[in-house]
């Protein structure tokens, strides 16, 4: 599946593990709870491959929940800033909504012209509401509105049944061990991201 430019005029990105690194986060959360961080992200891994809730790693682990981390610029992928850059230059709106926190809206709002999180909408991925209000903000019809992520289950699918464009980016542990269904256009890091788009 091709796209050119004029079809999508506004794309939306996840930020966990598409525009942010949680490497941090999860090596934080790992000393929050007192078990080792290898410990975690291989239950996390374990629960990606058997496409169970990521949330379920702290029952596995019988502990409490830690409390969210907060991402931080350096977090940022170093091709975030240059692929945002590019298709803004290119016409594009931009926009980064994912199952964050209101003060991750605060990193990435001088990065992108939309910005948005789970916590100020109310809604999460993979609400079919989340995606409503994605195009709502937008101001265009879903056609026209890419949504790039990593997650098959939380981005892609539910990207599409809303009629969005889908955008696959392969990274992360969801990223890998899941496949996108045909319909999802793919990149393997977001510099490709404006060609696939055809900007």
């Amino acid at each position: 599946m091709s796209q050119t430019r004029g079809v999508v005029d506004v794309v939306f990105f996840d930020v966990g593990e598409t525009l942010a690194d949680e490497s941090r986060l999860w090596e934080r959360a790992a000393d929050d709870a007192g078990v080792p961080p290898f410990t975690l992200m291989g239950v996390l891994g374990g629960l990606a491959a058997r496409e169970e809730p990521h949330t379920r790693v702290w029952d596995v682990l019988g502990v409490e929940p830690a409390p969210p981390g907060q991402f931080q610029d350096d977090d940022l992928y170093a091709d975030a800033r240059p692929c945002l850059a590019a298709l803004r230059v290119a016409g594009c709106l931009t926009g980064a909504v994912g199952n964050t926190s209101t003060a991750t809206e605060e990193l990435l709002r001088p990065l992108v012209d939309l910005v948005g999180s789970s916590e100020r909408w109310g809604v999460s991925k993979p609400q079919p509401e989340f995606f409503a209000r994605v195009v709502e903000e937008a101001g265009t019809s879903p056609e026209q509105i890419a949504y790039v992520g990593d997650r098959v289950d939380n981005d892609v699918v539910p990207a599409l049944a809303a009629g969005l464009v889908a955008v696959h980016v392969r990274r992360g542990p969801w990223g890998y061990l899941h496949e996108p269904p045909p319909q999802a256009l793919r990149v393997r890091s977001l510099a490709e991201l404006p060609a696939v788009l055809g900007v």
